[in-house]
């Protein structure tokens, strides 16, 4: 990750000509043009300060390569931060402008983010920063995805949320989901909450790349 920084006072254009910032460029994927040459369709960026390009995905890059650079980013955010309500709300900025960049059905989510263990009643999750609407501000273990997720410490991927027993409907339009634990000395400090407006909108590849991440998280933050 070293190679990755920079002088402060070297500068670059981003990407969307609106800001100039310390930051070193890097290659991270190339499509085929059909004639042995090759176009850029995505930079990895390693920044000294926090920026909002951090959230810029640019459209053509594989859910892999979204994904590479969720977790680059946020190696880079959580650095020097361990406030867990800082470090969720970027994290949840990443995802949500992550997948919808992606084809569908990814580009079909329609809220991620966080739910936390709430302090005040150990069996119970509290809603925390999140992209999308207004959200269940309270989840029992237990109950619904969330919840059974939270209880059995397991990733779970809903392809239809309909026919998930004792489904939370915080969103009419959410149809699929997947919910990844954090967990932190053997014990559930926060879930992952992804939802899609379409069925099956997720799969081992999303589950892979989010368990990662939560093992990020779980490390970085003082929970």
């Amino acid at each position: 990750m070293a190679d990755f920084f920079v002088k402060r006072r070297q500068t670059t254009e981003c990407p969307n000509k609106r800001f100039s910032l310390s930051v070193q460029r890097r290659e991270i994927a190339r499509k085929s043009t059909g004639k042995g040459s090759s176009k850029l369709v995505a930079w990895r960026y390693k920044v000294d300060e926090v920026h909002a390009d951090s959230s810029t995905f640019v459209a053509g890059v594989s859910k892999s390569q979204a994904y590479d650079q969720v977790l680059t980013q946020a190696t880079a955010l959580f650095a020097h931060q361990t406030n867990w309500v800082c470090n969720t709300a970027n994290t949840a900025s990443l995802l949500y402008h992550a997948l919808q960049a992606l084809p569908s059905p990814s580009n079909k989510v329609n809220w991620a983010g966080f739910y936390v263990l709430d302090p005040s009643h150990p069996n119970q999750l509290i809603l925390g920063p999140f992209q999308g609407k207004v959200a269940c501000q309270t989840i029992k273990f237990g109950k619904g995805v969330c919840g059974a997720a939270a209880q059995s410490e397991k990733t779970h991927i809903v392809p239809d949320v309909e026919k998930f027993p004792g489904h939370i409907a915080c969103d009419s339009e959410s149809r699929s989901e997947i919910v990844v634990p954090v967990m932190k000395e053997g014990k559930v400090v926060a879930i992952i909450d992804i939802d899609c407006a379409v069925e099956e909108g997720f799969n081992w590849e999303d589950m892979k790349h989010l368990e990662e991440l939560a093992g990020l998280l779980a490390d970085a933050c003082v929970w």
